[in-house]
């Protein structure tokens, strides 16, 4: 039954569709086909355009004659050569920004044609050369327009005034004219690249200028400081030529001021080059700021001395000579209480410009201790004798009644020497041999000096 069953399945299956369909049935399929058919048209049409653009843009770009696209369903397959990586990348870039376009397969690769790849390059040369050509009289009129800014900006740094009126020294108003210079070269550079179009190329040399500026800066960072205080100091003037000072523990009259170091005459001879910038951030004593000036010594006395006398006849002596100030006058006064006695200080004031320091101190404690000694008092002698006696088994018991009688000899009194009031050489002598090598030294015309001594000063 069930193989009969069988037999008959196709021949039914046969006579249903010879059996003719309803009407409705008919023409439902029929535009079911229509509207396929018509969506594929549709589909077909739309690849084509794709590609028709596709091929249209490749023949207006250089370097794609070895591409090929081929468009199914929207989307665009490409083959071929091209020049380089970045060519591929513009290409499905330019691809996808196609209307219908749903999807890009690149299958570009880069081309290793030796000739393909020099030719772009070679013709890229010809045609810069070509413009550079061009460009020349342009190039010239910048050239020529900026050379005339930089000679105007030459002209008038090397011009005497306004810089030295308005600067207070020569090297302030060097750096006038440098900064001048520098603003007129720096607008010759805009107007120069303004005509050729190329102001936005101004600022990356002026960037690339800042960024060598900072690290030449940090290279060579002690001169520039010292360049710095140079500055400073020449405007502030601390000090003048022929001007004692005291710089950082070193004393010395001073010769010049250059733009990177302070140059001093030691009282020995010597000379002692000191950077402004320690100079600038240093103590400075200077010791002819004021014609007054005051020495100082300490003398000691026995301590049984009468110390209201000796005090008294210290400042009568000090007083007395002729180099001394009655204003401020002479100060003593007891410092302390030794072993040795007791320790006086002594101080007195001259006239710098007519007595040397030195000479005076000396002078006057000389003549202190004249006086002191001449007055019956004493000066402690602190100094230690050493006396070697000999071995006691060498000495010769002698008896007393034949021993000869030692008689110690009479003290001899010295009458007190008479006390002097005439100081020998304190005139300035030894200073004024300084002052003659350091106007030798400053007569020196290759060494510029930044000092004048009309200049004000702090």
């Amino acid at each position: 039954m069930s193989r009969f069953a069988l037999c008959l399945a196709p021949l039914l299956i046969a006579l249903l569709l010879a059996v003719p369909m309803p009407a409705g049935a008919q023409d439902t399929r029929v535009a079911e086909e229509t509207l396929s058919r018509a969506a594929l048209e549709d589909a077909i049409a739309a690849d084509a355009r794709i590609s028709e653009r596709m091929r249209a843009i490749l023949t207006e770009l250089d370097g794609y004659e070895g591409v090929y696209v081929s468009v199914r369903s929207g989307i665009v397959t490409l083959t071929g050569e091209v020049l380089d990586g970045a060519a591929m990348v513009r290409l499905e870039e330019l691809a996808t920004k196609i209307e219908g376009v749903i999807a890009v397969q690149n299958e570009i690769s880069e081309t290793t044609d030796l000739s393909k790849r020099l030719d772009p390059a070679i013709e890229r040369m010809k045609a810069r050369l070509r413009q550079g050509i061009a460009a020349l009289p342009l190039v010239a009129v910048a050239l020529s327009a900026a050379a005339l800014m930089i000679v105007i900006g030459i002209r008038i740094a090397r011009m005497h005034q306004p810089w030295e009126r308005l600067a207070p020294n020569a090297f302030i108003a060097n750096i006038y004219r440098q900064l001048v210079f520098l603003v007129f070269v720096v607008s010759g550079m805009v107007i120069g690249l303004d005509i050729l179009n190329a102001t936005a190329l101004l600022g990356t040399i002026l960037g690339a200028a800042g960024i060598i500026g900072l690290a030449i800066g940090f290279a060579v960072r002690d001169t520039v400081e010292n360049f710095i205080a140079s500055i400073m100091l020449s405007i502030r003037q601390p000090f003048q030529p022929n001007d004692a000072v005291e710089i950082g523990g070193d004393e010395g009259k001073v010769i010049r001021l250059t733009s990177r170091a302070t140059i001093l005459l030691s009282f020995d001879g010597n000379h002692i080059r000191i950077p402004n910038s320690t100079v600038f951030k240093s103590r400075i004593v200077n010791f002819t700021r004021n014609a007054e000036r005051r020495f100082q010594f300490d003398i000691a006395v026995e301590a049984d001395s009468d110390l209201a006398a000796v005090r008294g006849l210290i400042e009568q002596t000090v007083s007395a000579m002729p180099f001394t100030l009655e204003t401020p006058g002479t100060s003593v006064w007891i410092k302390d209480l030794t072993d040795a006695g007791v320790v006086f200080t002594v101080t007195g004031w001259i006239d710098q410009t007519q007595t040397s320091l030195l000479r005076a101190r000396g002078e006057t404690l000389r003549l202190v201790k004249q006086a002191i000694e001449s007055g019956g008092y004493a000066i402690p002698d602190t100094t230690y004798r050493i006396r070697i006696d000999p071995p006691l088994a060498s000495i010769t018991a002698t008896p007393a009644s034949t021993a000869p009688a030692v008689v110690a000899p009479a003290k001899q009194v010295v009458p007190p020497a008479p006390v002097e009031t005439a100081a020998i050489g304190v005139d300035i002598q030894d200073d004024q041999a300084l002052e003659q090598m350091i106007a030798e030294e400053r007569n020196d015309e290759s060494n510029p000096d930044l000092l004048r001594a009309d200049a004000p000063s702090e």
